[in-house]
């Protein structure tokens, strides 16, 4: 199992931006950023795999980009114009198998780092 940590979550305006990191205890093969607005199901956001190959929502794609850090273990969501529907619980996850959006292909989550968005 991989233990996650999250961090860099906080309180923007409408059109700021923000950067979350995401740190593993070990290798992982691909790495994702997912998000939960209360009462909504929780969503894919951004994914990337040790070669380098992502993935992103349609919702944010232009707008968030996904980078790493093999060397360090690390994932970073690099969020721009943000907006208040962007509000939510961030996570992050990984591991070894395809590149998805779906949480049911992922095996080990973080604890989550709080987004919020004001207009």
């Amino acid at each position: 199992q991989v233990q996650l940590v999250e961090s860099g979550g906080g309180s923007v305006q409408a059109g700021g931006s923000l950067r979350l990191s995401c740190v593993a205890s070990r290798y992982t093969y691909l790495m994702a950023w997912f998000r939960q607005a209360p009462g909504k199901d929780r969503e894919g956001v951004a994914g990337i795999n040790r070669l380098g190959g992502t993935i992103y929502a349609d919702s944010v794609k232009g707008r968030f980009t996904i980078s790493k850090d093999n060397a360090k273990n690390s994932v970073y969501l690099q969020m721009n114009s943000l907006n208040p529907e962007d509000t939510a619980m961030y996570y992050c996850a990984a591991d070894w198998r395809r590149l998805s959006l779906r949480s049911v292909d992922y095996d080990d989550w973080g604890q989550g780092t709080q987004v919020t968005v004001s207009s």
